[in-house]
């Protein structure tokens, strides 16, 4: 499933150095396969622009051998961003104007960094609702990340997030609870998914407001959807992950506590290093210590030496969900991307699920604020 190098993204390049199978434009034109035209709200930092963009790039065009993808990344006005992101996104990104005009088959919906648990007050909100609305029109399917759930659940299904103890932060365990729906067919029934966040809704809010859910672990929900099955396909935990990304994390957590920008030490991510690592990481944590007690230099975090320890046990599963989203866009979506379903299936029951929704199953209108 080749993605196509539609302009001059550096994310293309970076993908086709890793061995990802991208198209130029010419040699697209003359292959006989469909195209899919996929969205991708891109709401993340500065820092982790260019990342997420290869990320989940990275999952659609190593899931399905199906089809051609013209992704079409966006992000929202709102959103504070220094001059060189604003020039990254002036020179590569579609405004959501023009995402809306062009019409779009399917949406993926990042996170974002947020102060406080509110989402409400957030200035991305009120953006992001319209978005949310106009996609669930006229997209086939919206697949939300993480905070992108949590804002979907709370503006659609009256469900608010609540912050969690302390951070839910690592690779875990989980299982399958629903294994006959489309979007898991195929997968392993246990998986590890990584989370990162502060905040959870829980799987009672999830089944009161008639959601399927489709896998959890003991840190709550990962994958559902909305009540018709397909429409949005919601990730609480983040499969788009790349091997480094918690290392990354962690690793800013500690610069920060060494600029005094946290009190605490930050605790390991949890099943992700080796015993070797987090011995590697405790003579750190002892050095970096000393030099702040004295006054010295920080000394240099050793990435190079964690690098090559850590393993990834996600991505096979990451890229099964996802090819099976995209398989099923694919076969329900309209010839023109402007409509979100070939004329013969039912908005209310795409997959054509016994069961379906029923009541509860058309998502409210967004409450004022």
């Amino acid at each position: 499933m080749p993605i196509v190098a539609h302009n001059g993204l550096p994310a293309f390049q970076r993908l086709r150095d890793e061995g990802v199978n991208v198209l130029p434009p010419d040699r697209a034109l003359h292959q006989d396969i469909r195209e899919l035209h996929i969205g991708l709200l891109n709401m993340m930092p500065d820092k982790a622009l260019a990342a997420t963009e290869r990320q989940f790039f990275r999952l659609v065009g190593e899931s399905n051998p199906i089809a051609q993808f013209y992704m079409h990344p966006f992000t929202l006005p709102a959103l504070e961003r220094g001059q060189a992101a604003r020039e990254h996104i002036d020179r590569y990104y579609d405004t959501f104007g023009q995402v809306r005009e062009q019409g779009l088959d399917a949406l993926i919906i990042t996170g974002a960094n947020v102060i406080g648990p509110s989402l409400s007050t957030q200035p991305f909100w009120q953006p992001l609702i319209q978005v949310i609305d106009w996609a669930y029109e006229h997209v086939t399917s919206s697949l939300c990340s993480c905070l992108a759930t949590h804002a979907v659940l709370e503006f659609r299904y009256g469900q608010r997030r609540t912050p969690r103890p302390s951070k839910t932060w690592g690779v875990f365990p989980h299982r399958l609870v629903d294994k006959l729906h489309p979007l898991v067919n195929d997968v392993n029934t246990r998986f590890d998914v990584p989370h990162s966040r502060w905040n959870d809704v829980s799987r009672a809010q999830f089944e009161a407001a008639h959601l399927r859910v489709l896998a959890e672990s003991d840190v709550g929900v990962h994958l559902a959807t909305s009540p018709d099955g397909f429409r949005f396909v919601f990730f609480q935990g983040h499969p788009e992950y790349d091997t480094i990304s918690l290392l990354k994390e962690y690793k800013r957590e500690v610069m920060q506590y060494a600029a005094g920008g946290r009190t605490d030490y930050p605790p390991f991510v949890g099943n992700y290093f080796t015993a070797r690592d987090i011995a590697i990481l405790r003579e750190y944590r002892g050095r970096l210590q000393s030099s702040l007690d004295a006054g010295r230099d920080i000394p240099v975090f050793p990435d190079e030496l964690l690098t090559l320890g850590l393993d990834n046990t996600w991505r096979d599963t990451a890229h099964a969900v996802v090819g099976n989203w995209v398989g099923l866009v694919y076969q329900l979506t309209h010839s023109d991307r402007r409509r979100p379903f070939m004329d013969s299936v039912d908005p209310q029951n795409p997959l054509g699920l016994p069961g379906h929704a029923g009541p509860g199953s058309t998502p409210g209108r967004p409450q004022s604020r």
